[in-house]
Protein backbone atom coordinates (compact mmCIF):
# COMPACT_ATOMS: atom_id res chain seq x y z
CA UNK A 1 0.00 0.00 0.00
CA UNK A 2 1.35 3.30 -0.55
CA UNK A 3 -1.77 5.87 0.71
CA UNK A 4 -1.11 7.88 3.75
CA UNK A 5 -3.49 6.16 5.29
CA UNK A 6 -1.85 2.59 5.52
CA UNK A 7 1.61 4.47 6.16
CA UNK A 8 3.34 2.86 9.08
CA UNK A 9 4.13 5.80 10.68
CA UNK A 10 0.21 6.45 11.12
CA UNK A 11 -0.29 2.93 11.95
CA UNK A 12 2.25 2.99 14.90
CA UNK A 13 1.24 6.26 16.19
CA UNK A 14 -2.44 5.01 15.92
CA UNK A 15 -1.77 2.12 17.95
CA UNK A 16 0.80 3.58 20.74
CA UNK A 17 -1.52 6.01 21.21
CA UNK A 18 -4.71 3.97 21.10
CA UNK A 19 -2.82 1.71 23.46
CA UNK A 20 -2.22 4.76 25.73
CA UNK A 21 -5.55 5.90 25.92
CA UNK A 22 -7.43 2.69 26.67
CA UNK A 23 -4.78 1.67 29.01
CA UNK A 24 -5.33 5.28 30.81
CA UNK A 25 -9.18 5.12 30.29
CA UNK A 26 -9.51 1.48 32.63
CA UNK A 27 -7.19 3.27 35.07
CA UNK A 28 -9.91 5.81 35.28
CA UNK A 29 -12.79 3.70 35.54
CA UNK A 30 -11.13 1.48 38.33
CA UNK A 31 -9.74 4.42 40.11
CA UNK A 32 -13.01 6.02 39.95
CA UNK A 33 -14.94 2.99 41.28
CA UNK A 34 -12.55 2.32 43.92
CA UNK A 35 -12.39 6.18 44.70
CA UNK A 36 -16.40 5.60 44.89
CA UNK A 37 -15.89 2.98 47.29
CA UNK A 38 -13.47 4.18 49.98
CA UNK A 39 -15.96 7.82 49.76
CA UNK A 40 -18.91 5.71 50.87
CA UNK A 41 -16.98 3.52 53.44
CA UNK A 42 -15.70 6.99 55.15
CA UNK A 43 -18.96 8.86 55.15
CA UNK A 44 -20.71 5.87 56.68
CA UNK A 45 -18.07 5.76 59.15
CA UNK A 46 -18.58 9.36 59.68
CA UNK A 47 -22.25 8.80 60.13
CA UNK A 48 -21.92 5.96 62.82
CA UNK A 49 -19.61 7.71 64.65
CA UNK A 50 -22.09 10.91 64.79
CA UNK A 51 -24.95 8.89 65.97
CA UNK A 52 -23.34 6.89 68.20
CA UNK A 53 -21.53 10.59 69.71
CA UNK A 54 -25.45 11.70 70.00
CA UNK A 55 -26.80 8.61 71.51
CA UNK A 56 -24.05 8.26 74.37
CA UNK A 57 -24.71 12.14 75.13
CA UNK A 58 -28.12 11.99 74.55
CA UNK A 59 -28.18 8.52 77.51
CA UNK A 60 -26.30 10.72 79.41
CA UNK A 61 -28.33 13.47 79.88
CA UNK A 62 -31.56 11.13 80.32
CA UNK A 63 -33.49 12.52 77.50
CA UNK A 64 -35.64 15.14 79.13
CA UNK A 65 -37.76 17.25 76.60
CA UNK A 66 -37.22 18.18 72.91
CA UNK A 67 -35.07 20.55 72.04
CA UNK A 68 -34.03 21.84 68.74
CA UNK A 69 -30.59 22.93 67.54
CA UNK A 70 -29.91 27.11 66.33
CA UNK A 71 -30.05 28.51 62.75
CA UNK A 72 -28.06 26.61 59.62
CA UNK A 73 -24.80 28.56 59.26
CA UNK A 74 -22.81 26.31 57.20
CA UNK A 75 -23.89 25.32 53.58
CA UNK A 76 -23.18 21.43 54.63
CA UNK A 77 -25.38 21.27 57.61
CA UNK A 78 -28.50 21.15 54.87
CA UNK A 79 -27.28 18.40 53.64
CA UNK A 80 -26.48 17.07 57.19
CA UNK A 81 -29.92 16.62 60.30
CA UNK A 82 -30.32 13.90 63.08
CA UNK A 83 -33.41 12.76 65.10
CA UNK A 84 -33.16 11.10 68.68
CA UNK A 85 -36.34 9.24 69.84
CA UNK A 86 -37.50 7.69 72.54
CA UNK A 87 -39.02 4.32 72.93
CA UNK A 88 -42.51 5.25 72.98
CA UNK A 89 -42.25 7.38 69.77
CA UNK A 90 -41.70 10.82 71.33
CA UNK A 91 -39.11 13.09 69.46
CA UNK A 92 -36.33 13.92 71.90
CA UNK A 93 -34.27 16.19 69.96
CA UNK A 94 -33.98 17.25 66.26
CA UNK A 95 -31.26 18.94 63.99
CA UNK A 96 -33.39 22.27 62.81
CA UNK A 97 -33.67 21.09 59.19
CA UNK A 98 -35.10 17.74 60.19
CA UNK A 99 -38.61 16.91 60.01
CA UNK A 100 -40.61 15.55 62.96
CA UNK A 101 -41.37 12.80 61.66
CA UNK A 102 -39.03 9.22 61.83
CA UNK A 103 -36.16 10.16 58.67
CA UNK A 104 -36.21 6.18 58.03
CA UNK A 105 -37.70 3.15 59.67
CA UNK A 106 -35.17 0.99 59.28
CA UNK A 107 -32.16 0.15 61.79
CA UNK A 108 -28.20 0.56 60.79
CA UNK A 109 -27.71 2.11 57.18
CA UNK A 110 -30.69 2.30 54.62
CA UNK A 111 -31.53 5.06 51.96
CA UNK A 112 -34.24 6.78 50.94
CA UNK A 113 -35.63 9.12 47.34
CA UNK A 114 -38.04 11.49 47.55
CA UNK A 115 -38.90 15.04 46.91
CA UNK A 116 -36.17 16.36 49.46
CA UNK A 117 -33.69 14.23 47.24
CA UNK A 118 -30.84 11.47 47.72
CA UNK A 119 -30.33 10.85 51.62
CA UNK A 120 -28.45 8.10 53.18
CA UNK A 121 -29.41 6.88 57.04
CA UNK A 122 -27.88 5.26 60.07
CA UNK A 123 -30.16 4.23 62.51
CA UNK A 124 -29.13 2.76 66.26
CA UNK A 125 -30.87 1.93 69.45
CA UNK A 126 -29.20 2.38 72.70
CA UNK A 127 -28.08 -0.55 74.81
CA UNK A 128 -30.81 -0.13 76.94
CA UNK A 129 -32.93 -0.11 73.97
CA UNK A 130 -34.58 3.20 75.31
CA UNK A 131 -33.45 6.15 72.45
CA UNK A 132 -32.91 6.00 68.93
CA UNK A 133 -30.72 7.98 67.40
CA UNK A 134 -31.19 8.95 63.30
CA UNK A 135 -28.65 10.37 60.95
CA UNK A 136 -29.00 11.33 57.53
CA UNK A 137 -26.71 12.79 55.26
CA UNK A 138 -27.39 14.22 51.80
CA UNK A 139 -25.86 12.07 48.93
CA UNK A 140 -25.22 15.10 46.93
CA UNK A 141 -21.97 15.56 49.47
CA UNK A 142 -20.38 12.23 48.33
CA UNK A 143 -21.80 12.64 44.55
CA UNK A 144 -19.46 16.72 45.09
CA UNK A 145 -16.73 14.91 46.32
CA UNK A 146 -16.41 12.09 43.74
CA UNK A 147 -16.98 14.37 41.01
CA UNK A 148 -14.15 16.16 42.15
CA UNK A 149 -11.99 12.94 42.12
CA UNK A 150 -13.00 12.40 39.18
CA UNK A 151 -12.01 15.55 37.35
CA UNK A 152 -8.79 14.91 38.78
CA UNK A 153 -8.58 11.90 37.30
CA UNK A 154 -9.68 12.92 34.06
CA UNK A 155 -7.52 16.04 34.00
CA UNK A 156 -4.42 15.06 33.16
CA UNK A 157 -5.73 12.75 30.53
CA UNK A 158 -7.13 15.86 28.47
CA UNK A 159 -3.58 17.44 28.85
CA UNK A 160 -1.02 14.43 28.98
CA UNK A 161 -2.85 12.69 25.95
CA UNK A 162 -2.10 15.08 23.41
CA UNK A 163 1.21 15.67 25.06
CA UNK A 164 1.95 12.37 24.28
CA UNK A 165 0.92 11.92 21.16
CA UNK A 166 3.22 15.10 20.18
CA UNK A 167 5.74 12.86 21.36
CA UNK A 168 4.99 9.92 19.98
CA UNK A 169 5.00 11.90 16.24
CA UNK A 170 8.44 12.78 16.99
CA UNK A 171 9.59 9.38 17.85
CA UNK A 172 8.39 7.65 15.34
CA UNK A 173 9.43 10.23 12.45
CA UNK A 174 12.59 10.20 13.77
CA UNK A 175 13.48 6.23 14.06
CA UNK A 176 11.77 5.75 10.70
CA UNK A 177 13.96 8.31 9.28
CA UNK A 178 16.30 5.73 8.35
CA UNK A 179 13.17 3.93 6.61
CA UNK A 180 13.02 7.24 4.32
CA UNK A 181 16.94 7.44 3.84
CA UNK A 182 16.85 3.82 2.26
CA UNK A 183 13.75 4.41 -0.12
CA UNK A 184 15.47 7.93 -1.21
CA UNK A 185 18.60 6.01 -2.01
CA UNK A 186 17.17 3.19 -4.03
CA UNK A 187 14.53 5.23 -6.44
CA UNK A 188 17.65 7.24 -7.09
CA UNK A 189 19.06 4.46 -8.68
CA UNK A 190 19.23 3.21 -12.49
CA UNK A 191 17.95 -0.47 -13.30
CA UNK A 192 21.58 -1.17 -13.79
CA UNK A 193 22.48 -0.72 -10.30
CA UNK A 194 22.60 -3.39 -8.30
CA UNK A 195 24.93 -2.66 -5.41
CA UNK A 196 24.51 -3.52 -2.38
CA UNK A 197 22.41 -0.82 0.13
CA UNK A 198 24.68 0.61 2.83
CA UNK A 199 22.76 3.04 4.55
CA UNK A 200 24.79 5.34 6.93
CA UNK A 201 22.61 4.16 10.22
CA UNK A 202 20.44 1.04 9.81
CA UNK A 203 18.16 0.08 12.87
CA UNK A 204 18.61 -3.24 13.51
CA UNK A 205 15.05 -3.97 13.01
CA UNK A 206 15.41 -3.69 9.27
CA UNK A 207 18.76 -5.03 8.74
CA UNK A 208 17.08 -8.20 8.12
CA UNK A 209 15.42 -6.46 5.02
CA UNK A 210 17.99 -4.35 4.10
CA UNK A 211 19.92 -8.34 3.46
CA UNK A 212 17.41 -9.71 1.56
CA UNK A 213 17.27 -6.76 -0.37
CA UNK A 214 20.83 -7.19 -1.15
CA UNK A 215 20.61 -10.87 -1.28
CA UNK A 216 17.86 -10.16 -3.89
CA UNK A 217 19.99 -7.56 -5.88
CA UNK A 218 22.90 -9.69 -6.13
CA UNK A 219 21.17 -12.55 -7.17
CA UNK A 220 19.16 -10.31 -9.94
CA UNK A 221 23.24 -9.29 -10.71
CA UNK A 222 24.05 -12.65 -10.92
CA UNK A 223 20.77 -13.55 -13.63
CA UNK A 224 21.59 -10.10 -15.75
CA UNK A 225 25.20 -11.23 -16.12
CA UNK A 226 24.02 -14.61 -16.82
CA UNK A 227 22.05 -13.14 -19.96
CA UNK A 228 24.18 -11.35 -21.01
CA UNK A 229 27.24 -14.16 -20.95
CA UNK A 230 24.87 -16.15 -22.67
CA UNK A 231 24.09 -13.66 -25.34
CA UNK A 232 27.87 -12.93 -25.81
CA UNK A 233 28.22 -16.77 -26.41
CA UNK A 234 25.00 -17.17 -28.29
CA UNK A 235 25.98 -14.52 -31.07
CA UNK A 236 29.44 -15.59 -30.95
CA UNK A 237 28.78 -19.39 -32.14
CA UNK A 238 25.84 -18.64 -34.14
CA UNK A 239 28.62 -15.97 -35.80
CA UNK A 240 30.71 -18.96 -37.53
CA UNK A 241 28.00 -21.33 -38.81
CA UNK A 242 26.02 -18.22 -40.25
CA UNK A 243 28.91 -17.11 -42.29
CA UNK A 244 30.28 -20.76 -43.52
CA UNK A 245 26.33 -20.81 -44.69
CA UNK A 246 26.79 -18.05 -45.98
CA UNK A 247 30.38 -19.13 -48.22
CA UNK A 248 28.68 -22.55 -48.90
CA UNK A 249 25.62 -20.62 -50.83
CA UNK A 250 27.89 -17.89 -52.82
CA UNK A 251 29.97 -21.18 -53.64
CA UNK A 252 26.53 -22.81 -55.05
CA UNK A 253 25.36 -19.41 -56.89
CA UNK A 254 28.81 -19.20 -58.62
CA UNK A 255 29.00 -23.68 -58.92
CA UNK A 256 30.66 -23.92 -62.64
CA UNK A 257 28.59 -27.20 -63.30
CA UNK A 258 25.68 -29.26 -61.29
CA UNK A 259 27.98 -32.12 -59.03
CA UNK A 260 29.74 -28.92 -57.56
CA UNK A 261 26.42 -27.00 -57.17
CA UNK A 262 25.20 -30.33 -55.50
CA UNK A 263 28.31 -30.81 -52.84
CA UNK A 264 27.59 -26.78 -51.93
CA UNK A 265 24.11 -27.64 -50.87
CA UNK A 266 24.58 -30.76 -49.54
CA UNK A 267 27.30 -28.96 -47.29
CA UNK A 268 25.13 -26.06 -47.13
CA UNK A 269 22.12 -28.73 -45.75
CA UNK A 270 24.62 -30.01 -43.20
CA UNK A 271 25.50 -26.67 -41.94
CA UNK A 272 21.78 -25.77 -41.70
CA UNK A 273 21.09 -28.87 -39.94
CA UNK A 274 24.11 -27.97 -37.29
CA UNK A 275 22.84 -24.59 -37.10
CA UNK A 276 18.83 -25.61 -36.36
CA UNK A 277 20.70 -28.32 -33.31
CA UNK A 278 22.48 -25.59 -32.30
CA UNK A 279 19.44 -22.90 -31.94
CA UNK A 280 17.28 -25.47 -30.71
CA UNK A 281 19.67 -26.32 -27.63
CA UNK A 282 19.93 -22.57 -27.29
CA UNK A 283 16.14 -22.33 -26.72
CA UNK A 284 15.99 -25.53 -24.65
CA UNK A 285 18.78 -23.83 -22.12
CA UNK A 286 16.71 -20.46 -22.32
CA UNK A 287 13.57 -22.18 -20.84
CA UNK A 288 15.28 -24.09 -18.10
CA UNK A 289 17.73 -20.90 -17.18
CA UNK A 290 14.64 -19.10 -15.42
CA UNK A 291 12.89 -21.99 -13.61
CA UNK A 292 13.47 -21.99 -10.13
CA UNK A 293 11.43 -25.58 -9.46
CA UNK A 294 9.23 -28.37 -11.48
CA UNK A 295 6.52 -26.75 -13.66
CA UNK A 296 4.35 -29.69 -13.54
CA UNK A 297 5.86 -32.31 -10.97
CA UNK A 298 4.71 -35.85 -11.76
CA UNK A 299 6.12 -39.65 -11.24
CA UNK A 300 8.18 -40.57 -14.44
CA UNK A 301 9.56 -44.08 -14.91
CA UNK A 302 12.88 -44.08 -15.95
CA UNK A 303 13.17 -47.03 -17.16
CA UNK A 304 10.36 -46.60 -19.80
CA UNK A 305 11.82 -43.29 -20.70
CA UNK A 306 15.34 -44.40 -21.36
CA UNK A 307 13.81 -47.52 -23.75
CA UNK A 308 11.95 -45.16 -25.63
CA UNK A 309 14.75 -42.81 -26.09
CA UNK A 310 17.03 -45.40 -26.86
CA UNK A 311 14.43 -46.38 -29.66
CA UNK A 312 14.19 -43.09 -31.06
CA UNK A 313 18.23 -43.32 -31.75
CA UNK A 314 18.67 -46.63 -33.39
CA UNK A 315 19.06 -45.14 -36.32
CA UNK A 316 22.71 -43.10 -35.46
CA UNK A 317 23.52 -46.43 -32.95
CA UNK A 318 23.13 -49.02 -36.11
CA UNK A 319 24.90 -46.34 -38.48
CA UNK A 320 28.06 -46.35 -36.71
CA UNK A 321 27.66 -50.35 -35.68
CA UNK A 322 28.10 -49.47 -31.94
CA UNK A 323 27.54 -52.58 -29.02
CA UNK A 324 24.91 -51.02 -27.52
CA UNK A 325 23.08 -52.49 -24.49
CA UNK A 326 20.41 -50.98 -21.87
CA UNK A 327 19.95 -52.76 -18.72
CA UNK A 328 17.16 -50.66 -16.55
CA UNK A 329 15.09 -52.03 -13.64
CA UNK A 330 11.63 -52.03 -13.10
CA UNK A 331 11.17 -49.71 -10.00
CA UNK A 332 13.27 -46.78 -11.08
CA UNK A 333 10.62 -44.25 -10.59
CA UNK A 334 11.43 -40.77 -9.80
CA UNK A 335 9.07 -36.97 -9.10
CA UNK A 336 9.87 -34.40 -11.91
CA UNK A 337 9.10 -32.97 -15.25
CA UNK A 338 8.79 -35.73 -18.19
CA UNK A 339 9.65 -34.11 -21.23
CA UNK A 340 12.89 -32.40 -19.55
CA UNK A 341 14.30 -36.07 -18.02
CA UNK A 342 13.50 -37.04 -21.87
CA UNK A 343 16.41 -34.19 -22.99
CA UNK A 344 18.54 -34.96 -20.12
CA UNK A 345 18.75 -38.97 -21.22
CA UNK A 346 18.51 -38.23 -24.84
CA UNK A 347 21.63 -35.69 -24.43
CA UNK A 348 23.98 -38.28 -22.68
CA UNK A 349 22.97 -41.13 -25.04
CA UNK A 350 23.62 -39.00 -27.74
CA UNK A 351 26.84 -37.57 -26.77
CA UNK A 352 28.20 -41.05 -25.78
CA UNK A 353 27.29 -42.09 -29.67
CA UNK A 354 28.82 -39.14 -31.05
CA UNK A 355 31.96 -39.83 -29.25
CA UNK A 356 32.23 -43.54 -29.45
CA UNK A 357 34.02 -44.69 -32.56
CA UNK A 358 32.26 -47.04 -35.00
CA UNK A 359 32.58 -50.29 -33.95
CA UNK A 360 32.90 -49.46 -30.40
CA UNK A 361 30.56 -50.01 -27.27
CA UNK A 362 27.62 -47.68 -25.30
CA UNK A 363 26.48 -49.45 -22.19
CA UNK A 364 23.28 -47.38 -20.06
CA UNK A 365 21.78 -49.24 -17.17
CA UNK A 366 19.26 -47.94 -14.65
CA UNK A 367 19.21 -49.35 -11.09
CA UNK A 368 17.87 -48.48 -7.24
CA UNK A 369 19.85 -48.75 -4.43
CA UNK A 370 18.87 -47.35 -0.34
CA UNK A 371 15.94 -45.64 -2.15
CA UNK A 372 18.19 -43.68 -4.91
CA UNK A 373 17.76 -43.95 -8.83
CA UNK A 374 20.62 -44.22 -10.67
CA UNK A 375 21.75 -43.68 -14.51
CA UNK A 376 24.94 -44.44 -15.98
CA UNK A 377 26.13 -43.95 -19.47
CA UNK A 378 29.21 -45.29 -20.62
CA UNK A 379 30.70 -44.95 -23.80
CA UNK A 380 34.36 -46.39 -25.24
CA UNK A 381 35.31 -42.85 -26.53
CA UNK A 382 38.21 -40.64 -25.64
CA UNK A 383 37.01 -39.52 -22.52
CA UNK A 384 37.07 -36.21 -20.62
CA UNK A 385 40.22 -35.53 -18.88
CA UNK A 386 40.04 -34.83 -15.28
CA UNK A 387 40.83 -31.05 -15.17
CA UNK A 388 38.04 -30.17 -17.87
CA UNK A 389 35.58 -32.32 -16.59
CA UNK A 390 34.13 -29.13 -14.83
CA UNK A 391 34.82 -26.87 -17.63
CA UNK A 392 32.71 -29.03 -19.91
CA UNK A 393 29.30 -28.38 -17.65
CA UNK A 394 29.75 -24.40 -18.30
CA UNK A 395 27.54 -23.73 -21.50
CA UNK A 396 29.69 -22.77 -25.55
CA UNK A 397 32.61 -24.81 -23.70
CA UNK A 398 33.85 -28.15 -26.15
CA UNK A 399 36.80 -29.95 -26.25
CA UNK A 400 38.18 -30.66 -29.33
CA UNK A 401 37.84 -34.60 -29.42
CA UNK A 402 37.67 -36.75 -32.60
CA UNK A 403 36.52 -33.62 -34.57
CA UNK A 404 32.98 -34.37 -33.74
CA UNK A 405 30.27 -31.29 -34.68
CA UNK A 406 28.34 -29.78 -31.56
CA UNK A 407 27.48 -26.28 -29.58
CA UNK A 408 29.01 -27.39 -26.22
CA UNK A 409 25.49 -26.94 -25.19
CA UNK A 410 24.49 -31.19 -24.50
CA UNK A 411 26.70 -31.78 -21.10
CA UNK A 412 25.02 -27.66 -19.85
CA UNK A 413 21.52 -29.08 -20.38
CA UNK A 414 22.01 -32.11 -18.29
CA UNK A 415 23.55 -30.21 -15.48
CA UNK A 416 20.72 -27.84 -15.03
CA UNK A 417 17.95 -30.52 -15.46
CA UNK A 418 19.48 -32.77 -13.21
CA UNK A 419 20.09 -29.27 -10.63
CA UNK A 420 16.24 -29.06 -10.76
CA UNK A 421 15.55 -32.56 -10.44
CA UNK A 422 17.43 -32.36 -7.04
CA UNK A 423 19.63 -34.85 -8.33
CA UNK A 424 23.98 -34.91 -8.54
CA UNK A 425 25.86 -34.95 -12.09
CA UNK A 426 28.85 -36.72 -12.12
CA UNK A 427 31.85 -37.33 -14.65
CA UNK A 428 34.53 -39.91 -14.49
CA UNK A 429 36.54 -43.07 -15.85
CA UNK A 430 35.29 -46.44 -16.86
CA UNK A 431 37.22 -49.72 -16.77
CA UNK A 432 34.98 -51.68 -18.72
CA UNK A 433 34.83 -49.24 -21.91
CA UNK A 434 37.64 -47.14 -21.28
CA UNK A 435 35.66 -43.91 -21.93
CA UNK A 436 33.65 -41.58 -20.54
CA UNK A 437 31.22 -43.15 -17.67
CA UNK A 438 28.05 -40.14 -16.76
CA UNK A 439 26.17 -40.97 -13.52
CA UNK A 440 23.07 -39.08 -12.68
CA UNK A 441 22.26 -39.64 -9.04
CA UNK A 442 18.62 -38.67 -7.67
CA UNK A 443 17.85 -38.38 -4.48
CA UNK A 444 15.34 -40.86 -2.07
Amino acid sequence: MTTAWFSLRRRLLGLLLGGVAAAWLVTMVFSYLDAHHEVDELFDAQLAQAAQTLLALASHDGGDGIEDLGDITHKYQRRLRFQIWQADGKLLMRSKNAPTTPLTEADGFSETRGPEGHWRHFSQWNEAHGLQVQVSENHHIRDDLIGHIAWRLLFPALFGLPLIGFWVWLATRQGLASLDGIARQIASRAPQQLQPLCPASAPEEIRTMLEALNGLFQRVETALEGERRFTADAAHELRTPLAALQTQLQVALRARDGDERDRSLQQLQSGLSRASHLVDQMLQLARLDPESGLPDPQTVDLGRLAEAVCADLGPLILGKNIDFDLDAADDCIVIGQNEWLRVLIRNLVDNAIRYTPAGGAVRVSLSRADGHCRLSVQDSGPGIPVNDRAAVLRRFHRLDQGGQPGSGLGLAIVARIAELHGARLELGETAVTGGLTVTVLWPA
